[in-house]
């Protein structure tokens, strides 16, 4: 009888035989974007890489952003990173986690080792996407109760899926790869709080580690029977509650169709919230605001509910912040968010964020958020967003990316002369 790993391994195969040109396509949206972010995310943190940088190997790899080349592994932690920081990188409700920072990172690493194919580079995106992804979902929302940053734990995973698939292994070789990237897997939340810039860590370290594992398929080492379903397994020491059929079930998509597309610089919890801020935004006159309630579900609270900002980091984990940005400017992307600015951090202080039970119950199907804004005078507006801007049910239109990607090329030019 085939265990966990091996219905797992033999689920993967069998996507592949599924994969079309409307599903490529997807995927080099995907890569595409995850250029844009991270050229932009690797102008604001070259500074930021120090000494490291003076030190590093030469290699085929190339640090996106930059005129630098080292060794894969060390440019897809970089990459990784870079990707990250500007909190404009794709992921997807439904798997709670962020992917084509990490999965992307490695892959594109790889192949300026390897020199694989652009088919070959696309179809390790999907793959790594969907072996995420699928992981991810059949453990939540159990795995990030417990503290895990699912970008860090199943992103190693979908890291070394997608990187095994570019590099034409056979099924043996994937399970040889999901079982070192399964022992590899880490990543706690703790790393996000305060005025900590270094959440992008968990990612790199995903991109890095899921890169290393993917080379381990490339070798004549046996593995255990179970890596994913065994009695010390990964399911069984990351989650309370595991799904086998949510892993395995076999659906008409790809998960890569389900993912979201940021348009807005912070958390993807505070979107929604956003977006309902930034509609009445046209409505009011911020100088007399009272109080702004945003009731959303449990997920969106913990860790997004403060309104002492600690950081241009810390402002974009911040629903407040977040919020404050889309009534006082009827927008939230980078220039709002970089520098800090006062007035916002002012209007913060009214915002307070609070659990409606019925939407955590609507949770992860729609991620909803309703602000009431209540003035001096008594009067209240109230918006509701069901599904944020880039989410598969509200897609961003091609002119939506070619602005998003405008955006960041006046970013970079902006970082570059404050430099």
């Amino acid at each position: 009888m085939l265990n966990i790993t091996d219905k797992f391994v033999d689920y993967l195969f069998e996507k592949t035989e599924k994969i079309n040109d409307g599903i490529v396509k997807k995927a080099n949206a995907c890569r595409s974007d995850y250029m844009a972010v991270t050229e932009a995310g690797a102008v604001k943190n070259k500074s930021k890489w120090g000494i490291l940088f003076s030190h590093l190997p030469a290699g085929k790899a190339e640090v996106i952003g930059t005129d630098i080349k080292t060794d894969a592994k060390t440019a897809a932690l970089v990459n990784g990173f870079n990707a990250h920081s500007l909190e404009l990188d794709d992921g997807q409700r439904f798997a709670m986690m962020h992917l084509g920072a990490s999965i992307i990172s490695a892959i594109n690493a790889a192949q300026n080792e390897f020199g694989f194919s652009d088919d070959s580079y696309l179809k390790g995106i999907v793959l790594g996407y969907e072996a995420a992804c699928r992981v991810a979902i059949a453990m939540q929302p159990s795995h990030k109760n417990l503290g895990y940053h699912t970008a860090g734990t199943c992103g190693t995973i979908g890291c070394a899926v997608g990187a095994a698939f570019a590099l034409g292994m056979d099924k043996k070789q994937l399970k040889r790869v999901l079982t070192v990237a399964a022992g590899s897997s880490a990543g706690m939340l703790e790393i996000q709080e305060q005025g900590s810039e270094l959440k992008p860590y968990n990612i790199g370290r995903s991109a890095m580690d899921g890169l290393t594992a993917a080379y381990m398929g490339l070798t004549d080492y046996d593995s255990p029977d179970d890596m994913l379903g065994g009695e010390r397994g990964f399911f069984k020491i990351f989650s309370d509650l595991f799904d086998e059929n949510k892993l395995l079930s076999k659906q008409d998509y790809f998960e890569i169709e389900r993912i979201y597309v940021k348009p807005y610089a912070s958390c993807r919890h505070s979107h929604s919230a956003v977006e309902a801020a930034i509609k009445i935004h046209d409505e009011i006159d911020v100088k007399n605001i009272e109080t702004i309630l945003v009731e959303t579900y449990k997920l969106g609270v913990k860790g997004h509910d403060h309104t002492n900002i600690q950081g241009v980091a810390s402002a974009k984990l911040s629903t407040p912040y977040s919020v404050a940005t889309g009534l006082l400017y009827g927008r939230a992307d980078l220039s709002v968010f970089e520098p800090l600015n006062n007035a916002i951090v002012e209007l913060a202080q009214k915002v307070k964020v609070v659990e409606l039970p019925e939407l955590t119950a609507e949770c992860p199907n729609k991620r909803i958020a309703i602000v009431t804004v209540t003035m001096s005078s008594g009067e209240k507006i109230q918006k509701r967003v069901d599904y944020a801007k880039g989410e598969p049910e509200n897609p961003m239109t091609e002119e939506d990316m070619r602005q998003k990607k405008l955006l960041l090329e006046e970013y970079i030019k902006y970082i570059k002369k404050e430099v």
